[in-house]
């Protein structure tokens, strides 16, 4: 598979989750990675075993020089950055009178601080080549709030909107910008949170008209469109893969028919 063959792919949070499933997928399809994540990762020989250049370097997505040093490293070794991928994130809930300012902060700072400086270390030698393919990754939870995800909600809103302004920005030099939203999927973090919740998990599952929790190579598949030459006319568009989890409300009545 060649999809993105001879492309150079920058890709944050690539240690794990969807960072690391986007990560394994692009190489798959004939990228170099360069991954940025602040832990080391076990499984890193699963994308080095696709393409032997790729590499994971450890750093804060929090830290501008980071993003700066990284890409720097991806130019003088690959010759360029062709693609990136902002997958770093955390989530921690509390409505607004439960959380302290270190946790609103740690959050807003990972999530949108981190992807802005991604978007702002890359966008240079994108500018110079006049093209490129940005994919930030947000969440249905950025596009409607969720009870007690203030902080997470807020940023994630926040990438989402990004997305639409750096696709207007330099949409006319050749960058396309474009936001995967999430739904619920089978990541680490995921299971930290859900996992102290079951009737939460449960409810939440009976509202997913597929009917089950999404896996990261799902999100992974969407991402390898967003950055392949088949997505060049999209741009500046938040692209929701949730199992039909935002499509709307289920209250039984499909049970009640016998549709289901």
């Amino acid at each position: 598979m060649t999809a993105l063959k001879g492309k150079v792919a920058l890709v944050t949070g690539a240690a794990s989750g969807i960072g690391f499933a986007c990560a394994r997928r692009f190489a798959s399809e004939g990228a170099t990675v360069v991954g940025m994540d602040l832990n080391p990762c076990d499984d890193w020989e699963d994308v080095t075993a696709s393409s032997s250049a790729s590499e994971l370097i450890l750093a804060d997505v929090t830290n501008a020089q980071a993003h700066l040093d990284i890409v720097n490293t991806a130019i003088s070794k690959h010759g360029s950055i062709d693609i990136l991928l902002t997958a770093a994130g955390v989530g921690e809930a509390g409505p607004v009178n439960m959380l302290d300012e270190a946790a609103w902060d740690r959050i807003i700072d990972i999530n949108l601080k981190g992807t802005f400086l991604a978007i702002k270390a890359a966008l240079e030698p994108m500018l110079e080549k006049r093209s490129g393919s940005i994919i930030t990754v947000a969440s249905v939870e950025g596009i409607n709030g969720t009870e007690g995800g203030s902080a997470y909600n807020a940023s994630k809103g926040g990438v989402a909107l990004l997305t639409k302004n750096v696709a207007i920005d330099y949409g006319k030099v050749g960058i396309r910008c474009n936001c995967i939203c999430p739904g619920f999927i089978e990541t680490p973090m995921f299971s930290q949170v859900l996992d102290q919740l079951p009737d939460f998990k449960t409810d939440i599952q009976r509202q997913i008209k597929l009917g089950r929790f999404g896996q990261p190579e799902e999100i992974a598949s969407a991402a390898l469109f967003l950055a392949s030459d088949d997505a060049s006319y999209m741009t500046g568009q938040n692209l929701v893969v949730d199992g039909g989890y935002t499509a709307g409300h289920s209250h039984g009545i499909t049970e009640m028919l016998g549709l289901v």
